[in-house]
């Protein structure tokens, strides 16, 4: 087809490498990589932009299964503490009426109950009914409201935060203030309380440190694993991780479809994965034959009835775009991104079709075959070449990863030639870096250990709202699985992707260095397609005045793509693209 392979080397980069971390440190990106790859087994994946979600996906696997295990860890020592309580209130319940008392488990507890209501916590202890575990309890969803309330409980960033009032930002603030007040004032009551029975009873103190312990092996864990497996150097030169043999066919189909030129899409939404769209620009042309005297006084080389095809056009612009590929890497220096230029055809199917559904081959031998299949790509790629259909859509693919695939700048370029016309069209889209959050990976690799004074000290403070967090996204994990074993998303109707994960973890803030790439990037490749569909024209005998005219508008100002109707600059026999002031009397 004359574009390079469409084999992508994605598994090492920088922007999946922070994906990977992500999995990581942020659990409501965890929870979306599972639930989309996972459990949505009808949908297949977005075509990847410098980032494979093979590794993403083992990693949020493998933080998952950590996260359960603590979870599980967490939930023996609650239940320690709980039987702990229930014998003490037996014991001192048979004390308090003389040895054999006869009272059954509900009265004892009923007791208890009333005991601590009475202001004698010497009885049963805690500081609310119901003994110890009870009064910890309070202590631990005190200290999570609070961290909820201060706005540093969000266990995602990769979703923007809603912006509040003042009035209403300034209240959440007091509140915040006030709650985490009375959380702290709970938590000293309660070490206090517990530090000074300690003699008697020694299990209010164990069992929390028990807890913390558990939670600081969970958090020595995961720094363990990011630094390890996710320092920069590590991964790249590591192979990335596999999924669980589960897996395997999933594995399969995820990174058939990612190294596929060809992708399924939704009409309402086409680019999945490609970013945000910039202003799109288009030409639509009057093939007309050179006459004498005409573009240098040369007449055309072919006959009238020759017609220019779009894959003689795209013939045209590859060579140029392969050009300016060849003359970045020659620079000497070897550092503009454009070396890395990648050009390649891509073709969009409408949905409807299974991703592992059987079709047609189209050969007339009754074969089939799945629509990701080699075969089949390579059959839509050359069939839909120059359609002007509403369905299939074949495009040349232009893309730049610039700032370590940080920013992506992809031009998507259609061709067609029909009825005498020539319609070119260019769509930009600009895929903005990983959010800051992610980066946190860097300052973990880059840190020394803390050392067990500081760790056993921090596992303390954090291990109420951090046991809280983990057992809340094991249930959710619970959920997840019963959801996709009772719904069995292989039986549901066909889809096509709805979320790029690339593109779920980025943020369309550039600063104003990679603003300046981005411009340089669009416009100088614009330059070479034009410059690419010129020659064609050239070659087959056709004007070009007409063509020059447009893309030096274009390039010169956006208003004159503003000013006519979404881009498309409509030529004939005496078209101008000229810009009038609209009169505002």
């Amino acid at each position: 087809m004359g574009s390079e392979p469409s084999r992508r080397r994605c598994g090492h980069t920088e922007a999946t490498r922070l994906l990977c971390a992500g999995a990581h440190l942020d659990a409501g990106f965890r929870r979306q990589v599972i639930d989309e790859l996972v459990g949505h087994a009808e949908r297949p994946v977005a075509p990847p932009l410098g980032a494979d979600v093979l590794p993403v996906l083992a990693h949020a696997l493998r933080a998952r299964r950590d996260e359960v295990r603590t979870a599980l860890l967490l939930l023996a020592v609650w239940a320690g503490f709980l039987v702990s309580d229930v014998v003490m209130i037996w014991d001192a319940a048979e004390d308090s009426s003389g040895g054999d008392s006869g009272l059954s488990a509900d009265d004892s507890l009923a007791l208890a109950f009333e005991s601590a209501g009475t202001g004698a916590p010497g009885l049963f202890g805690g500081l609310v009914p119901g003994g110890w575990a009870a009064s910890y309890a309070a202590v631990v969803l005190l200290l999570w409201f609070a961290r909820i309330f201060s706005g540093r409980g969000r266990d995602t960033a990769v979703l923007p935060r809603v912006p509040l009032p003042p009035w209403l930002a300034w209240l959440r603030r007091r509140f915040a203030w006030l709650v985490t007040a009375s959380a702290w004032v709970t938590v000293f009551r309660y070490w206090w309380e517990a530090w000074g029975g300690i003699a008697d009873t020694p299990y209010p103190v164990i069992f929390p440190l028990l807890l913390a312990v558990v939670v600081w092996r969970h958090q020595w864990l995961r720094k363990q694993t990011l630094r390890t497996a996710l320092a920069r150097q590590t991964f790249a030169e590591t192979p990335p991780p596999d999924l669980p043999d589960r897996y395997a066919d999933l594995a399969g189909r995820i990174r058939r479809e990612q190294d596929a030129s060809l992708t399924l899409y939704d009409a309402n939404r086409p680019f999945v994965g490609a970013g945000s769209p910039r202003k799109p620009w288009s030409v639509v042309l009057e093939l007309r034959h050179r006459e004498a005297g005409e573009d240098g006084g040369v007449p055309g080389p072919r006959p009238a009835a020759a017609q220019l095809t779009a894959r003689e056009v795209i013939g045209m612009i590859e060579p140029r775009l392969k050009a300016l590929k060849k003359s970045a890497g020659d620079t000497g220096t070897g550092r503009d991104r454009l070396r890395d230029l990648e050009i390649e055809e891509f073709v969009y199917l409408p949905s409807g079709v299974g991703r592992d559904e059987p079709v047609s081959t189209g050969l007339g031998d009754g074969r089939t075959a799945v629509v990701y299949d080699s075969a089949q790509v390579e059959r839509h790629l050359g069939e839909s070449v120059g359609e002007g259909g509403e369905a299939r859509r074949h495009f040349l693919r232009i893309r730049v990863g610039a700032w370590n695939e940080q920013v992506v700048v992809s031009l998507l370029v259609r061709v067609h030639t029909q009825g005498g016309m020539l319609v070119l069209e260019v769509v930009p889209h600009v895929l903005g870096p990983i959010v800051p959050e992610f980066r946190e990976i860097d300052a973990i690799v880059g840190s020394e250990p803390e050392g067990p004074l500081r760790d056993a000290a921090r596992a303390l403070i954090d291990a109420p709202s951090v046991g809280v967090a983990t057992g809340l996204a094991a249930l959710r994990a619970l959920r997840s699985v019963l959801r996709r074993w009772s719904a069995r998303p292989e039986q549901a109707a066909p889809d096509a992707p709805l979320m790029s994960l690339r593109q779920l973890a980025s943020t369309d803030e550039l600063s104003l260095f990679q603003e300046m790439d981005v411009a340089r990037y669009v416009r100088t490749l614009q330059d070479r397609i034009g410059e690419g569909v010129r020659d064609a024209l050239r070659a087959h005998g056709y004007r070009t005045d007409r063509l020059e005219q447009n893309i030096t508008n274009i390039h010169n100002s956006g208003l004159y793509i503003k000013e006519m109707s979404g881009g498309a600059l409509a030529t004939g026999s005496h078209g101008q693209a000229t810009h009038t002031e609209r009169s505002t009397v």
